[in-house]
């Protein structure tokens, strides 16, 4: 699988694919691709192998796939707002300045490092471009996105769809912790108990559901964040080894009982006319 796309740059970097028009509902994958523009290519140091490497440890590989196949299985369809690019060109979910704890290990909202801690990209990169280019216009559609669905149906349900590796790797802060099949992340404003008991009840035939380890909190856009209750949230991070060889292989039979779980959780917030609470 090629790591870099040739495609003449700039391409469309992300994708809002349509749901029902009743559906509060947005499935937010942010690093399922393993694309990287030419010229973005050009300023990280890897050979081709290394980053060949790279992008199996760093890609939540196959959720795109998962949440696609939630979608199709749902009573009523979720919208999907779907990364098209690695997340080596910018991790859209990171605070794009000093706020950022990922900064510490070289991985802010533009990477200067690997999950090993090797370099990335040289000494000095200035990543403002990329964030310019790719980061700002990226969070103000996942934006509009939630606006879209607070004017439609009166409230927005973020839920994120993430993979993590079952070790921890260097670059993981708090890899020290419980690394459960599923590990639901959480914000305290914006995942409301029921919201979590939903999906704890969806998930529940893994092997068990944990909260916040070994990574944690929610994606919500600056403008609603900690302000506008109507906008919930959770993080769903799969470990790898239920669905999939690691750490960049296909996946397996895993992924289809995982999307059942998914849809499942998106019917239970779809029927209900208020939310959570």
């Amino acid at each position: 699988m090629a790591p870099v796309d040739h495609a003449p740059d700039p391409f469309r970097p992300f994708r809002l694919l349509p749901g029902a028009a009743a559906s509060p509902v947005i499935l937010h994958v942010p690093h399922s691709s393993r694309l990287v523009p030419k010229s973005v290519r050009d300023g990280i140091v890897l050979d081709d192998p290394g980053l060949e490497r790279e992008l199996d440890h760093i890609t939540d590989s196959h959720t795109a796939g998962i949440a696609e196949a939630a979608a199709a299985g749902s009573a009523v369809r979720p919208w999907q707002f779907v990364n098209g690019l690695s997340r080596l060109v910018i991790a859209p979910e990171r605070f794009p300045d000093e706020r950022e704890e990922m900064l510490a290990v070289g991985m802010g909202a533009v990477y200067t490092h690997t999950t090993h801690r090797e370099r990335l990209r040289p000494d000095g990169f200035d990543g403002r471009p990329l964030v310019d280019r790719y980061f700002h216009p990226y969070a103000e559609a996942v934006a509009r996105a939630v606006r879209d669905r607070l004017e439609a149906v009166g409230r927005a349900v973020v839920i994120d769809v993430h993979s993590y590796p079952t070790r921890p790797l260097p670059y993981e802060l708090h890899g020290e912790g419980a690394r459960p099949p599923i590990c639901l992340g959480t914000d305290p404003f914006h995942t409301p108990p029921g919201l979590l008991a939903a999906a704890e009840r969806a998930f529940a035939g893994f092997g068990g559901t944990g909260l916040d380890s070994p990574f944690a909190g929610t994606y919500v856009p600056l403008e609603h964040y900690g302000k506008d209750s109507r906008v919930q949230a959770l993080m769903v991070e799969i470990r790898r080894d239920t669905y999939m060889s690691e750490p960049g292989g296909p996946a397996g039979p895993g992924l289809a009982v995982l999307a059942g779980a998914l849809a499942e959780l998106v019917d239970g917030l779809s029927r209900s006319g208020t939310g959570p609470v």
